[in-house]
């Protein structure tokens, strides 16, 4: 009887984990166990696999505390190593386009910024990229999948106060997470960390390896953030909060300064303020909550280059909106006055004449020995 005789197979399978984020307890059972006699059988790996190569969102599933199919090399988007450049297109890949078209980069940049990598700078979207060049417009082109469908059901039920982290993210904050229990599905999840790890597999948050935080990366995926919210079983919380803020946007633009100082303290004594409220830091994330609804009509840009300074926010109108730019100095134990004349003196309205049309400037500061905030707004025309 001839020996039988095997010829080695190389695999490439594309999207592995599309059962993962699609199908049911049973069929991913059934996938990981036809995964696993594959590529982790002794009796037919080392005869048949010549190599594997696999894509995917979510890293190598674990079943229970051993992962289903251990010997493969992971080089996940927490972790990508020398793989980062290639997981989208770069910053000068972008400008080139840019260039190339004749487009603002520096919009693209605020749009389609995604991850952030030490090695190789940021990453951007390339589908959404190559839309916005396509289309010469700069808005959101994300694509939603059925996995994002699927985690939005824990946003909704509210899992651990995820709606309050979401509209902090919104606000512009950075979260600390912890990505180390993430067991790569949608049943498992035991903690809001789990979520906002998932949430970095699937493209919605940056991941800052260092400080062990994360972010919202770009405009696009915050508009997506904001759908999120706008769709759910929002808590009272929230709901106060978008009204305030709203409100909040008309009393400046009206230039009421005594309603706007009062709105903002009275949402500096809610529970989405900064833990320590004791330098401008502070101060600036307290700012970005109170205007969290600007998300509707703005972009929203901090530290806004002038060439002689730095603006600390400048909220630019999108494109068809018909309310007045913004742009927001703060002061920690000086004056508001003192805001606005930093404003004029550095020429921060210059950065921004593109945005042909009225700016509205607003000087805020805190004084903590009176434990109060002051106001000043002026309107002009650029």
């Amino acid at each position: 009887m001839r020996p039988r005789c095997y010829v080695p197979i190389i695999f490439i399978i594309d999207e592995w984990d599309a059962v993962i984020r699609e199908a049911g307890p049973e069929t991913q059972r059934a996938y990981l166990n036809l995964l696993r006699g594959w590529f982790k059988n002794i009796s037919f790996t080392p005869k048949v696999v010549a190599a594997a190569y696999l894509t995917g969102i979510l890293p190598i599933k674990k079943d229970g505390s051993q992962s289903a199919i251990s010997d493969f090399i992971e080089y996940p988007i927490l972790y990508p190593d020398g793989f980062a450049e290639y997981t989208g297109f770069t910053a000068r890949e972008v400008q080139e386009l840019c260039r190339e078209h004749g487009l603002n980069f520096e919009e693209f940049r605020a749009w389609y910024d995604g991850y952030d990598f030490p090695d190789c700078g940021p990453i951007y979207n390339p589908y959404s990229v190559m839309r916005a060049v396509r289309d010469k417009k700069c808005r959101s082109y994300w694509q939603r999948t059925s996995a994002a469908e699927s985690l939005f059901t824990y946003i909704n039920m509210d899992f651990e106060g995820l709606q309050e982290l979401i509209a902090r993210l919104i606000a512009g904050e950075e979260i600390e997470v912890d990505v180390d229990g993430f067991e790569n599905d949608f049943e498992s999840f035991k903690s809001k960390d789990d979520v906002l790890t998932l949430l970095i597999h699937l493209g919605y948050l940056t991941y800052h390896e260092d400080e062990k935080t994360v972010d919202i990366p770009n405009e696009e995926v915050r508009i997506e953030f904001n759908k999120i919210l706008k769709g759910t079983n929002t808590n009272a919380k929230w709901i106060w909060l978008i009204q305030k803020s709203r409100r909040l946007i008309e009393d400046t633009i009206a230039g009421d300064v005594g309603k706007v100082a009062q709105a903002i303290s009275e949402i500096r004594d809610t529970q989405y303020a900064p833990t320590f409220y004791n330098d401008e830091q502070s101060l600036r994330y307290v700012v970005k909550f109170a205007y969290v609804a600007a998300v509707d009509q703005y972009m929203k840009i901090e530290e806004l280059p002038s060439g002689h300074g730095i603006a600390d926010i400048a909220y630019i109108p999108k494109r068809r909106s018909p309310l007045p730019a913004l742009i927001v100095e703060l002061k920690w134990n000086k004056s508001a006055e003192g805001a606005i004349g930093q404003i004029k003196d550095r020429n921060y309205p210059a950065v921004i004449r593109e945005y042909e049309g009225a700016a509205v400037l607003v000087g805020i500061n805190y004084d903590p020995e009176k434990k109060e905030h002051t106001c000043e707004i002026e309107r002009l025309h650029i």
